[in-house]
């Protein structure tokens, strides 16, 4: 593997964690009620999106559909059957509970998502398209529901009327 390959993974996990810790951090300014700091993370986020992206794309990890299907459902198997379990041993073991129970939430999640995924590739083999309909996004564990949430979230047990729908 060449020193440009491994600077583009390490460029694109760099620039895809500091999506993610923007958006964090512009969710902590709407709560401090400084909308602007937040619009600028928010904006900053969306900037790093587009390096991701890039980086991403000049990787050749962006293929057909039916190819990132198989992809994306290969990496939340990952994390259920390898990378969650054994993040939630060394958590247990260190009497870590928060981050216990952030991983179990996690794991929990990643086994609907492989699911999705999996049902995605089936219709799509089948030359179908998915219904059309919402998905709602438990706001703590991340539970993802096709359809009107649930009264409560299996995962977590947050109130289904505090789940949010994607756009």
């Amino acid at each position: 593997m060449s020193k440009t390959i491994d600077d583009l993974k390490a460029a694109f996990a760099g620039e895809s964690q500091a999506n993610r810790r923007y958006i964090a951090f512009a969710k902590k300014a709407e709560d401090e009620d400084l909308p602007q700091i937040a619009k600028l993370f928010r904006a900053v986020a969306a900037a790093e999106t587009i390096h991701a992206h890039n980086h991403l794309r000049i990787l050749g990890e962006i293929q057909s559909t039916a190819e990132n299907l198989e992809a994306a459902k290969g990496g939340e198997n990952y994390e259920v059957d390898s990378m969650y379990p054994e993040f939630m041993q060394d958590a247990e073991q260190e009497g870590e509970k928060k981050a216990l129970t952030s991983f179990k939430w996690a794991w929990e999640v990643e086994k609907e998502h492989a699911i999705f995924y999996q049902e995605a590739i089936d219709t799509l083999k089948a030359g179908l398209s998915l219904p059309e309909g919402d998905y709602y996004i438990c706001p703590f564990c991340g539970s993802t529901h096709r359809g009107a949430p649930p009264e409560k979230c299996p995962v977590c047990g947050t109130p289904g009327k505090r789940f949010e729908r994607v756009e």
